[in-house]
Parts: structure tokens; C-alpha cells; sequence
């Protein structure tokens, strides 16, 4: 069976997703990743890639109601299937088999 690897921006917009869990939405997506990994995400590449993670079929998305104090737009929430976890946990596996006996220099003072 082939493993399926996911590009750096896939696994951590995913990761984001299953954190957030039922909060899961592009702008607290983004907010994640911000203050989780101090990575500025702009939110276009948030989107592009929640699109492609669910045509993928890695993640499941649906539209709240509208909410008066967002002038009227739904929010499009996202929830990870279980073929992202899958994916997840073999791109997991594969990286740490590549770093086994490797002396990494990042570790170093």
C-alpha cells in the first residue's frame, strides 16, 4: 500500500483543523497556525488549501447559519475525515524513520 505524504502546509492546516475541532473555520484556522507555530498564513493560501485537502477527500465542510454580526455571511466550517488521519499519521511514521540515526545539527549549541 503506498503512503500518502502531505505537503508541510497540508499537515499543518489539518493539524490546526483537529485542534479547533467543531471551531474549525478559515479565519480561527489561520489563528492557529499563527499561535501555535508563529507562522503567518495569508488567508488565501488558507483557503486554497482547505479546498484542496477536501477535494482530496481529507476534510468535510458545511455552512453555519448566517450570523447577524457578520452582516449576514456564513461561516463554511471544516472537519477532518478519517483519511486525513490516516495520512497525518503515515507522513508522522515517515518522518521520524527518516531522522532515526541522523545527528541533527539543529539540537546543537
Amino acid at each position: 500500500m503506498q503512503k500518502t505524504l502531505l505537503g508541510e502546509l497540508e499537515q499543518v492546516v489539518l493539524l490546526a483543523v483537529l485542534r479547533l475541532g467543531s471551531s474549525a473555520y478559515a479565519v480561527s484556522i489561520r489563528d492557529e497556525i499563527r499561535g501555535r507555530a508563529g507562522i503567518d498564513v495569508s488567508r488565501g493560501t488558507v483557503y486554497v488549501t482547505l479546498d484542496r485537502l477536501e477535494r482530496k477527500g481529507f476534510l468535510q465542510s458545511w455552512f453555519a447559519d448566517p450570523t447577524p454580526e457578520r452582516g449576514g455571511k456564513a461561516k463554511r466550517y471544516f472537519k477532518a475525515r478519517p483519511a486525513a488521519l490516516r495520512a497525518l499519521s503515515e507522513c508522522r511514521d515517515v518522518l521520524l524513520k527518516m531522522w532515526e540515526g541522523v545527528e541533527s545539527p539543529v539540537g546543537r549549541s
